[in-house]
């Protein structure tokens, strides 16, 4: 008998830039649907975490691409459950709505990638991904909607997670 693969979770990472600042009127209705759509995100069939700034509800505060990039990211259980999310609930009106407060990227702006159940990645975790999706092209490393793997395709580039430490005994 073959030992089976771990239990995989689709993390995802996207940067977006602003075309105005985030207190800009032209960027209000973007802000007002934020809580909203994460409500929907942390309520989703499928969800297990999302990024957040410390003290915050959101990451529109945290900048490492940019002074005018925002990021997310958030880790699933599987590729369907982020996909329903992203393209069949209140989401979906953000993103038709994108061009009013983002610019086009001419390069990947989404990445995705598999982690082992229990894992949460970082900032520069999903900013390597993202670098390594641009570099290279779609692969079971960092891959897109329109290009997937499958965690098994991707076993072999989980992110290692440290070994639980036993107790110590006095």
């Amino acid at each position: 008998m073959t030992p089976s693969a771990p239990a995989a979770h689709l993390a995802q990472f996207n940067v977006a830039t602003l075309l105005h600042p985030l207190d800009d009127p032209r960027v209000a209705p973007f802000v007002e649907l934020l809580d909203p759509v994460n409500a929907s995100a942390d309520a989703a069939p499928g969800f297990v975490w999302r990024l957040a700034e410390e003290g915050a509800a959101d990451a529109t505060g945290l900048r490492p691409a940019g002074e005018n990039v925002i990021v997310t990211m958030s880790v699933w259980e599987t590729r369907e459950a982020l996909w329903d999310f992203t393209y069949r609930s209140g989401h979906l009106e953000a993103m038709q709505r994108r061009r009013e407060w983002f610019e086009r990227h001419v390069r990947a702006h989404l990445v995705l990638w598999w982690v082992p159940a229990g894992h949460l990645p970082t900032v520069d975790e999903g900013m390597e991904r993202l670098a390594d999706l641009r570099a290279h092209g779609p692969s079971p490393r960092a891959f897109t909607f329109a290009s997937p793997y499958t965690a098994a395709e991707a076993s072999g580039h989980l992110p290692a997670v440290p070994a639980p430490q036993p107790e110590a005994v006095n």
